[in-house]
């Protein structure tokens, strides 16, 4: 049975929920990871994945700048850098070479993944659309990488920001 509640209340039944890290260079050249909590997969054929990034993020400009960017879904070692790249803008700060964060090239556009991650997923630009204060970013799922070594997600498993694996 459902009673009528506020949406305030109700969404904080929403946990846990899925945490992704998206990563697009900037117009330096600089790659500008960002953590994001909205993400979605559009399409298996061709496989597509969708985020969606408040407008006042710096992450707007990087992936319409450079018109790709990857997804990393981190590994549950990775709450530090994920909270790290959630807290601080790339306006302001190079983020990856103020937190250490090991990286490797992407391997079919121009970004990096993220080693330690679970896996990623590298996307070229399709579309966006305006939703609210966000914008939804649409991305072509051109490479696909899965961690050699077993690990387990990192989700929001809670209000405030706490961060942990599901079981």
């Amino acid at each position: 049975m459902q009673k009528q509640a506020e949406y305030t209340e109700a969404i904080k039944t929403k946990y846990p929920e899925q945490v992704v890290i998206a990563i697009a260079k900037d117009k330096a050249g600089r790659a500008n990871p960002v953590t994001l909590g909205w993400t979605m997969i559009v399409s298996g054929a061709p496989p597509m994945m969708a985020i969606a990034v408040a407008k006042k993020h710096y992450s707007i400009e990087t992936i319409r700048h450079s018109k790709c960017f990857t997804i990393a879904f981190p590994s549950s070692g990775m709450a530090e850098a994920a909270l790290f790249f959630g807290s601080r803008s790339g306006r302001d700060v190079d983020k990856l070479a103020e937190f250490d964060c090991k990286t490797e090239p992407a391997e079919a556009i121009d970004s990096v993944l993220l080693a330690d991650a679970v896996a990623n997923f590298e996307c070229t630009l399709e579309s966006e659309t305006e939703a609210g204060d966000h914008i939804i970013f649409v991305g072509r799922i051109v490479c696909s990488h899965a961690n050699t070594e077993p690990k387990k997600r990192l989700y929001t498993v809670g209000p405030g920001h706490k961060l942990g694996s599901v079981s």
